[in-house]
């Protein structure tokens, strides 16, 4: 460890599909945040630890700052906007490919009512070959933001000026101590991170109408040593919706549980023995302990 030892928490920030996830697990060097396609994949709030001989930061991954259509949304951006609370930099993350719309000037309005110092971060340079048109962009989202201190052109995807951002970090935050043991890579349980998994190849495979409406629930996560026995239901709001999840012969839930349990496998280091269920709750997004139960969100909102 060296002599001044810097930590603190990030949060990172922006609307839907911006690439925080994308950003905090590229960060990280492991897959902790899912990631897909679909507006409003993340639902929590998922902690990135990242420690080096300088620091340990803790990235906060949060739920795209929306407008909400049903309770679980409200629920959602409730967390959203609690993660701007007590922490010690925003990482605002904008998107040029898609340019400022009104969802950005949504979260500069509770980015701005936090206070809180901002390292504004464009993202998706890859995609943007204009470097004119890429200035004007960015000058134009920091005038939508206040306390910008630094701004960051980067792809979360590639890599491009990850490197430079987290550095220019380090120098910002205070001197402080361990805030995770250093071997720490996420403030989350596996059990969490198995019902996170399923959802992510229930979203990558599934179309239409099923990705906003999925919910899973791990109902038994059991460590038999060499196997882990994972027991989850994943939740749906129609009845129209189960056979789709099913597919012919069972051959979707055949295919959500294989790629799920390869990452599984994976991120635990362990053979695992994955048992999917398909149930129906209907309205379950416009109900608080259903809410609760299917999207992890408990702990976070009680």
């Amino acid at each position: 460890m060296s002599e001044i030892f810097k930590s603190g928490i990030v949060a990172l920030v922006g609307k839907p599909n911006v690439g925080k996830s994308s950003l905090i697990n590229r960060i990280i060097g492991e897959k902790i945040a899912i990631v897909s396609d679909k507006p409003q994949t993340t639902r929590n709030r998922i902690g990135g630890i990242y420690t080096t001989e300088h620091g340990q930061i803790v990235f906060y991954d949060t739920p795209g700052i929306h407008k909400p259509l049903h309770k679980l949304g409200q629920y959602i951006l409730k967390v959203a906007t609690s993660s701007l609370l007590g922490v010690d930099l925003l990482l605002v993350m904008v998107d040029p490919t898609d340019g400022l719309r009104e969802s950005d000037r949504l979260v500069a309005t509770h980015v701005n009512g936090s206070r809180v110092p901002v390292f504004l971060v464009i993202n998706k340079i890859d995609a943007y070959s204009d470097g004119k048109l890429l200035h004007n962009f960015s000058e134009n989202a920091s005038r939508l933001f206040e306390n910008v201190l630094e701004r960051f052109y980067i792809s979360a995807e590639k890599g491009t000026g990850v490197d430079s951002m987290i550095e220019a970090i380090f120098k910002f935050l205070p001197s402080g101590k361990l805030l995770f043991p250093e071997d720490y890579i996420t403030d989350r349980s596996s059990r969490f991170m198995a019902s996170e998994i399923v959802r992510e190849k229930v979203l990558l495979h599934t179309h239409q109408e099923i990705p906003h409406s999925v919910g899973v629930s791990v109902q038994e996560f059991k460590d038999e040593g060499e196997l882990l026995r994972i027991r989850a239901d994943i939740v749906v709001e129609r009845n129209s919706q189960k056979p789709i999840i099913l597919g012919k012969g069972g051959s979707m839930i055949k295919l959500i549980g294989s790629d799920a349990r390869r990452d599984m496998e994976y991120i635990f280091d362990q053979k695992v023995f994955l048992d999917l269920f398909v149930k129906v709750r209907e309205k379950w997004r416009d109900k608080d302990s259903m809410i609760q139960e299917f999207t992890n969100l408990k702990d976070e909102l009680s």
